[in-house]
C-alpha cells in the first residue's frame, strides 16, 4: 500500500493542501476527497503544495483534471507549487503546465490568486 497524506491550511481566502508521499492508483482518493472537502466550503481557491510528494501517476493527476472546470467556472482555480524536478518531469510530459499555473514556491502561487483578485 502507498504512503500518502493531505493536510489543509489557509492563507486568507486560498485553502493550501500539503500533498506527502505517493499519490497513485491507491490514493488518488484521499486528494480526491481533499478536494471535494474544500469545494463544499465553498474555498475554490486552492494550491496544492508539492513539496513533499515523491511519486504521481496518471490516476492522481486525473484528481486534478476532475476538479479544475468546476473550479473556475466558481471563480477559482487550482495552483500547484514547489514540485520535486521528478513529479514536475511528470506534469510537464503530460502538458499540465498549458492547463495549470505550476509555481516554484508556494508563497508565489498565493501572490498570484492575490494579484487575479484585484484585477
Amino acid at each position: 500500500m502507498s504512503d500518502f497524506s493531505v493536510s489543509f491550511r489557509a492563507s486568507g481566502d486560498v485553502r493550501i493542501l500539503d500533498l506527502n508521499g505517493e499519490l497513485d492508483a491507491h490514493t488518488a482518493s484521499e486528494l480526491e476527497s481533499a478536494i471535494e472537502k474544500c469545494r463544499k466550503e465553498d474555498a475554490v481557491r486552492i494550491i496544492v503544495n508539492g513539496k513533499q510528494l515523491v511519486y504521481i501517476s496518471s490516476a492522481g493527476l486525473g484528481v486534478f483534471m476532475a476538479f479544475i472546470e468546476e473550479l473556475r467556472e466558481r471563480g477559482g482555480d487550482i495552483k500547484i507549487a514547489a514540485l520535486r524536478p521528478k513529479v514536475y518531469n511528470v506534469f510537464d510530459l503530460l502538458g499540465f503546465p498549458m492547463l495549470f499555473d505550476i509555481t516554484d514556491t508556494e508563497e508565489e502561487a498565493v501572490t498570484r490568486f492575490s494579484t487575479t483578485a484585484s484585477d
